[in-house]
C-alpha cells in the first residue's frame, strides 16, 4: 500500500464525514520536508464540523494511530505526517527486488485490447521527422497500456490511396525509370512527386491527368493497379528498415486502400438510419446537436467517398476484429475537428463504443522555428538523422570510455534512444524544435543522461559484486535516500497517470527526476564504503537501476549496462 492510501485510511477512521477518496485527493506535499512528508488541510471540514480548522487539525492529530508513522502533529490548520523512513524503505526495496522488471505492473486492463492507430506514413514519400512523433508516442503508449494489463494492437494505417497516386503515376510515366526506383525507391519517387507538383502549379491539365489516372486506379485498371502495388511494396521495404532501426513493430499494415470495399456498408447504415442529407449535391451528416458546426461530408457530388467515410469503415472493422476496450488515434493536432466528427457520426449510428475512441493529438516538430512540408521538399529525413545521432553518440562514448567492448551496439542504443526520449519528454500537445546536438547530449534532461545514470549504477553493483536478495531486510532513513524511495514508490501511480492522460512525457519526466535524485545521492554518499548501511545503499542502487530501466523501456528506449 502506498503512503497516501495509508494516511487516507487512518484519517477516514477518525473522520467518518469524509470518504477515503476525497481525503486522498486533499493530501498535499509540504514545500519544506521539515513540515512532514504529507499534510492534510482541515479547512474542508470546518463547515461540516462547525469548528475552526486549527481545532479540527488538533483533534484529528490526537486520535490518529501514530504507530505507522514517525510522528503526526498538528501545525495550525494542517495535520503533518512524518513517515517511518526505515519501515517504508524496507518495504519498497523488498517489492522492487521481488518483482524485478514487473514492479509497478497492474491488472487494470484485464487482458482487453487497445487498438492504436499510429505512425501511418504516406507511401512513396520519405519517412521524415514529421512521422516520428506519431510513431514513438504510439509505441510508448502501447508499452504503457500493456504495463497496466491491456493488450496493445499497433496499427499502421498507411497513406496508400488518394489523388497523389494519380500524380505519381503521371510523373513516373513522364520521367521515371524502373532501375532508378529500384535503386533508391523513396528518394526517386519523392523527386518525381515534387517535380510533378511544381509542374501542376503552372499547368492545370497535369492535375486533370492525375485525377484521370486515380479514377482508373479506383476502377481497377491493370496498369494503374500494378504501378500502385509496386510503389507500395518498394516503400514498405524502406519503411520496415527504418522501423527496425527504431525498434518499433506493428500488428497490422492495413492502410487506406484496405477499406475501399468496406465503405459501402457505412453508407448503407447511414442511409437506413436516415442520417444522410443532401447539401449542394453531396451527402452529409448534420452534427449540430453535438456542437459541431460543419457537417460530416460522406460522399462528394461526383460520388467519391472521403476520409471520414474510410475512417468510419476502419473503426467498424477494428471493433469487429479486435473488440477493443479503447481505440486510440495518435494523429497530429490539426486533425482534431476530423476526429470530433468521426466520434459524433458513430454515435449517430448508435455505436455506443464510439465513447471508447480517443484522439491523441500532438504538436508539430519544427526546424529553426519553421514548419516542414514534403510537397515543397522541405523535410528532415529520419534515416540520415538517426545515422547522425548514432555517430554523435559514438564520438562521446569514444571520449568517455574508449575501451568499451560493445561500442557500436551501445552507440545505436544511445543515438536512437536520444531522439525518442527528446520527443517523448515534451508534453505531446507542445511542439518542439529539432536540435540533434541537444538531444544526444549526456548532460541535461536527455535520454543519454538517464541511460548514463543506469550504466553508472551497474558499474557500482559490479564493483561491489552485489546481488540483491528479497529476503534481506534492507532499510535506510537518511534524507537523500528518502527522496529516491518516494519516487520509486510513486512509479505505479506515474504509469497509471501516463495511461489515463495518454501522455508518455509523465514517464519521461519521472525518469529524469529519478536519475537526478540518484546522481545527487551518489555525489553525497560513499555507497561502496564499509558501513552498516552498505548493503542497503547497494539495494537502493539496484532498485533505482531496475526502475530506470523499466521507465526507459516504457518509452521504447534501451538501457545499456555500460556506456
Amino acid at each position: 500500500m502506498d503512503t497516501k492510501t495509508l494516511i487516507s485510511e487512518e484519517i477516514a477512521k477518525v473522520v467518518p464525514d469524509l470518504d477515503q477518496e476525497t481525503i486522498f485527493n486533499l493530501l498535499e506535499t509540504p514545500k519544506n520536508s521539515d513540515m512532514g512528508d504529507l499534510a492534510f488541510p482541515a479547512f474542508s471540514l470546518a463547515k461540516v464540523l462547525r469548528k475552526a480548522p486549527q481545532m479540527i487539525a488538533s483533534d484529528i492529530a490526537e486520535q490518529i494511530d501514530a504507530s505507522n508513522f514517525d510522528k503526526v502533529e498538528a501545525v495550525g490548520p494542517y495535520i503533518n505526517f512524518f513517515l517511518d523512513k526505515a519501515k517504508i524503505s524496507a518495504n519498497v526495496l523488498e517489492q522492487v527486488i521481488s518483482a524485478g522488471s514487473d514492479y509497478a505492473a497492474q491488472a487494470i486492463g484485464q487482458g482487453r485490447n487497445v487498438a492504436i492507430d499510429m505512425s501511418s506514413p504516406n507511401i512513396a514519400k520519405p519517412f521524415s521527422i514529421g512521422h516520428l512523433r506519431s510513431t514513438v508516442i504510439g509505441d510508448s503508449l502501447a508499452n504503457i497500456f500493456e504495463k497496466i494489463g491491456y493488450k496493445a494492437v499497433k496499427i499502421n494505417h498507411l497513406g496508400d490511396w488518394g489523388k497523389q497516386f494519380g500524380m505519381l503515376i503521371v510523373a513516373y510515366k513522364k520521367w521515371g525509370s524502373k532501375e532508378a526506383v529500384q535503386a533508391n525507391p523513396i528518394n526517386e519517387l519523392l523527386q518525381l512527386y515534387v517535380r510533378i507538383n511544381a509542374e501542376a502549379e503552372n499547368d492545370p491539365s497535369v492535375d486533370e491527368e492525375a485525377r484521370e489516372w486515380f479514377r482508373k486506379l479506383e476502377a481497377g485498371d491493370q496498369e494503374a493497379t500494378e504501378l500502385w502495388q509496386w510503389f507500395r511494396d518498394e516503400s514498405l521495404v524502406e519503411f520496415n528498415r527504418l522501423y527496425d532501426e527504431l525498434g518499433v513493430s506493428f500488428d497490422s499494415f492495413n492502410g487506406e486502400a484496405f477499406y475501399n470495399d468496406k465503405m459501402d456498408e457505412v453508407v448503407d447504415i447511414l442511409t437506413e438510419k436516415g442520417l444522410l442529407e443532401e447539401s449542394q449535391g453531396a451527402q452529409v451528416v448534420n452534427l449540430e446537436k453535438y456542437g459541431i458546426e460543419h457537417p460530416a461530408l460522406i460522399k462528394k457530388s461526383d460520388g467519391a467517398t472521403l476520409y471520414i467515410t474510410r475512417d468510419l469503415a476502419a473503426a467498424l472493422y477494428r471493433k469487429r476484429q479486435y473488440d477493443f476496450a479503447k481505440a486510440v488515434y495518435v494523429v497530429g493536432n490539426e486533425q482534431s475537428a476530423h476526429f470530433k466528427q468521426l466520434k459524433a457520426v458513430l454515435k449517430e449510428m448508435d455505436f455506443d463504443w464510439s465513447d471508447d475512441i480517443t484522439h491523441v493529438p500532438f504538436g508539430l516538430v519544427t526546424k529553426e522555428g519553421k514548419k516542414l512540408s514534403t510537397r515543397k521538399g522541405n523535410v528532415i529525413l529520419l534515416e540520415p538523422t538517426v545515422a547522425e545521432a548514432i555517430s554523435r553518440a559514438k564520438a562521446q562514448i569514444e571520449s568517455k570510455n574508449p575501451n568499451l567492448a560493445d561500442k557500436d551496439a551501445v552507440a545505436h542504443a544511445v543515438g536512437v534512444g536520444a531522439i525518442k526520449f527528446y520527443d517523448l519528454k515534451t508534453d505531446r500537445l507542445n511542439g518542439y524544435d529539432f536540435d540533434l546536438e541537444a538531444m544526444v547530449s549526456f548532460e541535461g534532461e536527455t535520454g543519454p543522461y538517464v541511460q548514463y545514470a543506469h550504466a553508472r549504477i551497474q558499474s557500482i553493483l559490479r564493483k561491489a559484486n552485489f546481488t540483491a536478495d528479497a529476503s534481506t531486510n534492507y532499510s535506510l532513513n537518511d534524507a537523500e535516500s528518502w527522496e529516491i524511495i518516494k519516487l520509486i514508490q510513486d512509479f505505479p501511480r506515474i504509469i497509471k497517470r501516463a495511461a489515463d492522460n495518454f501522455e508518455p512525457s509523465i514517464v519521461a519526466k519521472f525518469a529524469i527526476s529519478l536519475a537526478q535524485s540518484f546522481n545527487k545521492y551518489y555525489a553525497h554518499t560513499r555507497i561502496l564504503d564499509e558501513s552498516p548501511e552498505r548493503d542497503s545503499r547497494l539495494a537502493l542502487s539496484y532498485a533505482t537501476a531496475t526502475v530506470l530501466k523499466e521507465a526507459l523501456r516504457l518509452l521504447g528506449v534501451e538501457a545499456p549496462n555500460e556506456m
